[in-house]
């Protein structure tokens, strides 16, 4: 692993080179193909992962923001060179590359971004039938958790509401460079045929996030700034608390909420 070595992991991009190649093309073969012709890999350092994803039927692009990772690609994946993009992914127009394209999403996310990354998808979730990748293992986990599991919470709602979540297998920290203090997890996210939801999408979100906001009230409490009427909060939903709602019993609430009249 020689090679390995050319490019030091740097700390405040929250880099942890994968080094195990069986994992990489496990990670690599998460992908469906189905209904997208692009991928984009986000962060792929030294190219671990990148090299079976290049095996596929597919038009591979990776992004990248550290300057050392993108010579080393370009150096070592010639062919890849022109499908390089050195920007933050956070920050970066993606339409300037895709258009309306579709695409998937696939990468080792670094952990002190992927929640931001998760959100990003979710905005741009018409164009992004598939994402998957790895994750500190109890972010994983609460993005493909239920309701009455103590780590249900926005993550976990919002992304199931458009896509249909997977947990898929746990990754240890010795199979990486330099190796993180807690282990990590694989899952992949396919979004649902219908993705439209049954209510207002941006009331939908801000339900969410404010009953979450306050996990250990009852949703009577924590939505109060919605300035609900006497006779919706009455409604037995309001007597309950978010971890114990699904997707769509959160549907259901954000159009009472949208149909509440004083």
């Amino acid at each position: 692993m020689a090679e390995q070595n050319r490019v030091k992991a740097k700390k405040h991009l929250g880099q942890h080179f994968l080094k195990d190649e069986n994992i990489a093309r496990k990670i690599a073969d998460t992908l469906t193909l189905k209904g997208y012709k692009n991928v984009l890999e986000i962060g792929p350092g030294m190219g671990v992962l990148t090299k079976y994803l290049l095996e596929k039927k597919l038009e591979t692009f990776v992004i990248e923001i550290d300057t050392e990772s993108v010579e080393y690609l370009k150096t070592n994946y010639l062919h890849l060179a022109p499908r390089i993009i050195e920007q933050d992914f956070l920050k970066f127009d993606l339409n300037l590359i895709f258009k309306e394209e579709s695409f998937a999403i696939i990468g080792n996310f670094p952990y002190n971004i992927s929640t931001q990354i998760v959100f990003k998808v979710l905005d741009m979730r018409d164009q992004i039938p598939e994402f998957s990748g790895m994750f500190q293992k109890e972010v994983a986990q609460r993005i493909c958790s239920k309701e009455g599991n103590k780590v249900y919470g926005i993550l976990s709602v919002l992304t199931q509401a458009f896509y249909h979540a997977e947990y898929l297998f746990t990754v240890p920290p010795g199979v990486f460079n330099p190796p993180p203090k807690v282990d990590s997890g694989v899952l992949r996210l396919v979004r649902k045929k219908d993705f439209t939801l049954a209510c207002n999408e941006v009331l939908f979100f801000k339900v969410v996030k404010t009953a979450f906001g306050q996990r250990r009230k009852t949703l009577r409490n924590s939505l109060k700034t919605f300035n609900l009427t006497d006779n919706l909060k009455a409604n037995s939903i309001f007597g309950m608390r978010p971890e114990q709602l699904s997707v769509q019993r959160f549907i259901e609430l954000t159009r009472l909420i949208e149909n509440d009249k004083s």
